[in-house]
């Protein structure tokens, strides 16, 4: 038998934990919340809360080291994505994007350009993400399951 495929949550301003919680359960599939505070987690043995110290990067430190190529890993972090590419892991955003080998280079890249641009004064306010929508939601579960599929067949 293998070994036991594990999901992880980098906790902070995660809006598919629900979502996470509901397709463990029905592929038996352990779950980790990682955060620097109290998250709630529903009662469940699959379920598992991990609070992590609050110094910087403390909880993408924390997952970074376990991820294996038995992980699903869940973050909107372009850098702990990448990270967790590395170690083999399956990354995926929360609007259901996943994060690979062939994204992740142009997304990291396109952060650092996105922070040189900030950081300068005279910017215009250059704005965010999209707001999150039933469609991203859906298309997290999707490839959540799919994932998991995946790592099961292997």
């Amino acid at each position: 038998m293998g070994a036991v495929i594990t999901i992880y949550i980098d906790a902070d301003a995660c809006p598919v934990r629900d979502e996470t919680f509901k397709v463990a359960e029905r592929h038996d599939v352990p779950v980790f919340v990682v955060a620097n505070s109290f998250i709630r987690v529903p009662r469940h043995p699959l379920f598992k809360s991990q609070i992590v110290s609050d110094s910087f990067d403390a909880a993408d430190d924390w997952i970074a080291e376990r991820a294996s190529p038995q992980s699903v890993v869940i973050t909107s972090d372009i850098l702990l994505a990448g990270r967790c590419i590395e170690a083999g892991a399956t990354c995926i955003a929360p609007n259901g994007k996943p994060w690979t080998n062939d994204n992740i280079g142009s997304a990291i890249a396109t952060r650092a350009i996105m922070a040189d641009l900030r950081a300068g004064a005279e910017q215009p306010n250059l704005g965010g993400p999209p707001p999150f929508s039933a469609r991203d939601r859906s298309m997290f579960l999707q490839s959540l399951h799919e994932a998991i599929v995946t790592l099961k067949r292997r």
